[in-house]
């Protein structure tokens, strides 16, 4: 049961992320009302999904390669300061977002933008408690041969299915939306009904790091 909660965790972030318009489903909704076909939104996921996973997998490998280095403590703590850290940045800048492409986009380009904007509003750095709280730390003390093969054995494995079930839920969370919003709700409401993420966002991230500090 211990080892439970790394996984609802990454799910459970998997549907935070998915819910947030900033991680893509605002944009698939956008090309299917392009498009004037529900089809397009779910195309658009597709690219969405891997760019997403993409940033999380890189946050995974730089936690599995850290483990290797460093004691646990130390990566709790490097991982909830860094949190804090970025939290408190994404709350100084609030007014502003990565730009890079217009509406018009093929499935590369999309794949891009959603690795970009996963990476800058800092989505794989949610998801390093749980990844610490996977499997057991290897360390170099003593065999250092040993302890890479530990890390970058079973835990390999561990790393990608917890990219996989966290991508899952987000695509789930997005895909759902974005259908909502394009056959039923339309984008209309939110320009009545609109929540700031970012700020839920950052507030998130800095409170992430706090739990992770005190863990």
């Amino acid at each position: 049961m211990t080892r439970l909660w790394p996984w609802l965790a990454l799910a459970g972030l998997g549907l935070v992320h998915g819910a947030n318009p900033a991680m893509g489903w605002l944009f698939a909704v956008a090309l299917g009302l392009q498009e004037r076909d529900v089809r397009a939104v779910r195309r658009a996921l597709v690219p969405i999904a891997l760019g997403h996973a993409g940033s999380i997998a890189a946050v995974a490998a730089a936690v599995g390669l850290l483990r290797v280095v460093a004691s646990p403590r130390a990566l709790h703590l490097g991982a909830g300061a860094a949190l804090l850290a970025f939290g408190a940045y994404r709350l100084a800048r609030l007014s502003r977002h990565p730009r890079w492409v217009g509406m018009r986009v093929g499935p590369k380009d999309l794949a891009a933008w959603s690795f970009l904007m996963s990476t800058a509003h800092g989505a794989g750095l949610m998801l390093v408690p749980p990844l610490l709280g996977l499997s057991p730390a290897a360390t170099l003390a003593g065999e250092p041969h040993v302890a890479l093969g530990l890390a970058l054995g079973p835990s390999l494995g561990a790393a990608s299915a917890a990219v996989a079930v966290h991508t899952v839920a987000m695509v789930l969370a997005a895909g759902g939306i974005a259908v909502l919003v394009f056959e039923r709700v339309g984008l209309a409401v939110l320009r009545r009904a609109w929540v700031n993420v970012d700020l839920l966002w950052a507030l998130s991230l800095v409170g992430i790091g706090a739990v992770t500090l005190l863990l």
